[in-house]
């Protein structure tokens, strides 16, 4: 069952019952994981440009959407590489300033992967 995120706030976001303080990855399975923004920072110098070895930790075969919260400022996008690796499987990425990204996440009855980065 896809988790429902309750609330979400600068450095803190609440899914189900369970309260992170870390940027989130809910698989479509409604695994949650911790996001892997290291992946990022090894290239870029930061989590706030998604690297392509980040993008294919993210990415699951039969997925149709990808909603990211990019912060509550925004800061978070893509690499080139990273947005054609989603677009080169078909999948549709929303992204959108994080509190917006939940109710997308929360609305949506698409096969979904959801990604939040929940502060700047």
């Amino acid at each position: 069952m896809k988790p429902v995120i309750k609330h979400v706030s600068f450095g803190m976001i609440i899914v189900d019952d369970h309260t992170y303080e870390e940027d989130l990855l809910i698989r479509s399975s409604g695994k949650i994981e911790k996001r892997k923004k290291r992946l990022s920072k090894e290239i870029y110098g930061t989590s706030h440009k998604m690297s392509l070895d980040e993008a294919r930790f993210i990415y699951e075969e039969g997925v149709e959407k990808l909603i990211i919260g990019s912060g509550h400022h925004g800061y978070l996008e893509l690499s080139d590489d990273a947005k054609n690796l989603f677009k080169e499987h078909g999948i549709e990425v929303t992204l959108m300033e994080t509190p917006e990204a939940v109710d997308a996440f929360n609305a949506t009855s698409e096969k979904c992967i959801g990604l939040f980065h929940i502060t700047c």
